[in-house]
């Protein structure tokens, strides 16, 4: 077999059975060993943007990488902005990418490129292959590394040469090193400080936001008296009836001030410092307040309920102490779109055991309450900040799990970045249901300009926050990737949207006409 063969027979015999696709000339061999060998889903994306995030909404419900294929270094910069969103979300990638053939890179032939170079900032392994006898080994290192106790993106180059010259064979993936444990120590300090009295935080993310991790937060908060909260963004939280509800940090630094000022010690859960999104103006990139201590108990790679099941057990906590609730009553609504009636709509049609994937910046700020009170399910966020994040993390969710509804809400703005992916949605017959929020501008830069400072914008600047002229159609647009869309303008029509949504399979667009 040739040195590509010899990697996808590596890839998939260690696991990586999905690859988001969108090659050229020097992946070709990559590209008729898939034919060649069984057991690789291959996923065609028109844009690397909507691969790379494909694969990482697949990683966050999966728990397991996904390989994307990728073409020279102009390929992987497409993919780079949701390759940032997935590293800091912490989701394992194998990154397949192309390179020129050894001998042809010194003749710097119009795609040539450094793709190290465009790899490392957002990979934390890069590796090219040397030769053919290579590739499988060094496959094998990239899933390892994607698939350890802290997960990383792997990005490896394959020369043209290295993959259409003879090989040896398969390699072996090693073998995880041990299982994820945690300190015992933080564990007890843990315990000593929320022992101790004083108003403390116990600020979440990752592991402990699973189902039974929060089921846990919440004895914990019973016993001591602690408060518990998730970071602004997270990769993935379990929410709905049934399941402990925490607020997040706000992301609004005037918001979060006062909620946080009176913690005297702040329990890190694989989280870190609570910091401002950016800088503003005469206004704190911390926003713990002072004298704080923080204290961190698991960090990324620790298992956190392991740590939390210890924490509960060092401080009695039962789960009879874990305290009910308030009971929220759902109402379908009627008459006019507004915030609060587009948040209580959702959460009366979120289906049992959904993916809600939020990209809804400025509209879905006030849909956290509401829909607490909605079926179970999962609520995924956009971790890195690049925008045109969720629909592709989208697609690779109802990749990973069929049968799923996935729930996508994003704004107008940021779903032009990635609209590709409701071609890829209907061709594989995805389940996804993507809510486009068509408020016509850049809302939440208009916000941001007032937050910076920076004065009242004349006609230049609001150009430039403003996507009308011409008005986006986004029943149109969605007809052209081959997903039925509508559209609608009363909380009475968009019901009636979302209940046919969910009675069909396959994807479907509604654009809210805010």
């Amino acid at each position: 077999m040739n040195g590509a063969e010899s990697l996808v027979r590596t890839l998939v015999a260690g696991g990586v059975n999905v690859c988001f696709t969108n090659p050229g000339t020097s992946e070709m061999h990559f590209v008729a060993a898939l034919d060649r060998v069984e057991g690789m889903r291959c996923v065609l994306g028109l844009f690397e943007g909507v691969v790379t995030g494909a694969a990482d909404g697949y990683f966050r419900m999966r728990g397991t990488p996904a390989s994307t294929l990728l073409h020279l270094g102009p390929g992987l910069a497409n993919g780079l902005a949701n390759l940032h969103n997935a590293k800091k979300a912490n989701s394992g990638i194998v990154n397949i990418v192309g390179q020129h053939a050894t001998y042809h890179i010194e003749y710097n032939a119009p795609l040539t490129s450094d793709i190290e170079g465009l790899a490392r900032p957002m990979s934390n392994w890069v590796r090219t292959s040397p030769d053919a006898k290579s590739v499988a080994t060094d496959g094998a290192a990239a899933i390892a590394a994607a698939s350890g106790a802290a997960p990383k993106i792997a990005t490896l180059i394959l020369p043209a040469d290295t993959a259409w010259n003879e090989a040896d064979g398969i390699a072996e993936v090693p073998a995880a090193k041990q299982s994820a444990g945690y300190s015992a120590t933080a564990v007890e300090e843990a315990a000593r400080i929320l022992r101790g009295g004083e108003q403390t935080l116990l600020l979440l993310t990752g592991q402990a936001l699973t189902e039974k991790g929060l089921a846990l937060a919440a004895q914990i908060a019973g016993k001591s008296g602690c408060k518990v909260m998730g970071q602004t963004y997270n990769p993935r939280m379990a929410r709905g009836r049934g399941r402990y509800f925490i607020e997040r940090i706000p992301y609004v630094i005037e918001q979060a001030l006062p909620i946080l000022k009176d913690f005297r010690h702040i329990v890190l859960v694989e989280t870190n410092d609570p910091v401002a999104f950016f800088a503003y103006p005469n206004k704190p990139s911390l926003l713990k307040p002072p004298g704080c201590e923080v204290h961190r108990m698991t960090e990324i790679g620790d298992n956190s309920v392991a740590a939390l099941e210890a924490l509960a057990s060092a401080l009695g906590a039962k789960p009879q102490d874990a305290k009910p609730q308030a009971h929220v009553e759902l109402a379908r609504p009627t008459g006019a779109l507004n915030h609060a009636s587009i948040a209580q709509a959702i959460a009366m049609a979120i289906p049992e055991n959904a993916i809600v994937v939020d990209e809804s910046i400025t509209t879905g700020r006030g849909f956290f309450p509401p829909t607490a009170a909605a079926a179970p399910h999962d609520w995924l966020q956009n971790m890195g900040g690049s925008i045109g994040f969720s629909t592709p993390v989208a697609t690779g969710a109802a990749v990973a799990c069929p049968d799923r509804k996935v729930i996508c809400m994003v704004g107008d703005g940021s779903a032009m970045y990635t609209l590709q992916s409701l071609w890829t949605q209907a061709r594989e017959g995805l389940n996804v249901t993507t809510i486009v929020f068509a408020n016509r501008t850049y809302q939440i830069l208009r916000g941001e300009f007032d937050g910076v400072g920076a004065g009242e914008p004349g006609q230049r600047a609001l150009d430039m926050l403003s996507i009308d002229r011409p008005t986006l159609g986004w029943v149109d647009l969605a007809k052209g990737m081959g997903v039925p869309g509508r559209a609608v303008a009363t909380a009475d029509d968009f019901n009636k949207a979302l209940a046919e949504a969910n009675a069909e399979q396959g994807p479907r667009l509604i654009e809210v006409q805010m």
